[in-house]
């Protein structure tokens, strides 16, 4: 074989699969450490590969069962934004191809920004189907958080061509639905189809909120998201209220 620099060894390595880098690394023999290490990171990398394939199969408990079970377009449905002083509560509702896995899918609250972002378009990309819901803050007021929340999971559900024939929800039941509802406590930590929706709802959210930063930048939506953090409360005592805030939610916050 011919004697290659570490540099074009890595180079060769580039394009291909972790199985294929270390089979190639190890037909070096002992070139030296340079080699050594890249296959040190390889096994590495494969060690990690491993662990998340393990991972994703225990997070489609759920939807195997459900297959088992005989039924096809199994939705996975959770949502984002029910405990914020402003702004809508938005749900989401997935339908996977049976088989399809994504790397890193996993409850959103477990995610960075990035990572969510990410997923995001990698998850419209590979679902068979999926829809998004934004329930505003009038609404919640007027019905209140829970029913706003059903409200918006429904309209998520509505959107799904073709239509879940099984739906995976978080903790909640949806009233005046016939479709067989399986609601699975911490689901969205549990279930794969409701990882993905959270992160469907929670991407689709923060980018709400950025968008109303940009109209009432004093309150600071952009970073804290209408939740109730110290910042927001100060700013909501300083300016008062704004069209976007929860009525109902900020009580204690007003005079």
């Amino acid at each position: 074989m011919v004697k290659l620099s570490l540099k074009e060894i890595q180079e060769q390595i580039q394009e291909k699969s972790v199985d294929e880098a270390i089979d190639y690394l190890l037909s070096f023999g002992n070139q030296g450490s340079g080699v050594a290490k890249l296959l040190e990171r390889y096994y590495r990398l494969k060690e990690k590969q491993r662990a998340e394939a393990e991972r994703l199969e225990k997070l489609l408990s759920f939807e195997r069962q459900a297959r088992e079970e005989g039924f096809r377009y199994i939705a996975g449905v959770d949502e984002a934004g029910r405990g914020p002083l402003a702004g809508p509560v938005v749900a989401a509702a997935v339908i996977f191809p049976e088989g399809v896995t994504i790397e890193g899918v996993n409850d959103s609250k477990k995610l960075s920004e990035a990572q969510r972002e990410a997923l995001f378009e990698i998850i419209k990309e590979k679902a068979l189907a999926y829809g998004i819901q934004a329930i505003d803050e009038k609404c919640i007021d007027n019905i209140n958080i829970l029913n706003a929340t059903k409200s918006a999971m429904t309209g998520a559900l509505e959107q799904l061509k073709p239509q879940a024939d099984c739906i995976l929800l978080d903790a909640v039941r949806l009233e005046n639905i016939k479709t067989k509802q399986v609601p699975i406590i911490k689901g969205d930590s549990l279930s794969f189809s409701i990882a993905a929706a959270s992160i469907l709802a929670k991407v689709t959210r923060d980018r709400l909120l950025k968008e109303y930063d940009n109209i009432y930048p004093e309150y600071g939506f952009a970073v804290h998201k209408g939740y109730a953090t110290p910042q927001h409360i100060s700013a909501i005592k300083k300016f008062g209220l704004c069209p976007i805030h929860r009525l109902s939610f900020v009580k204690n916050f007003t005079d």
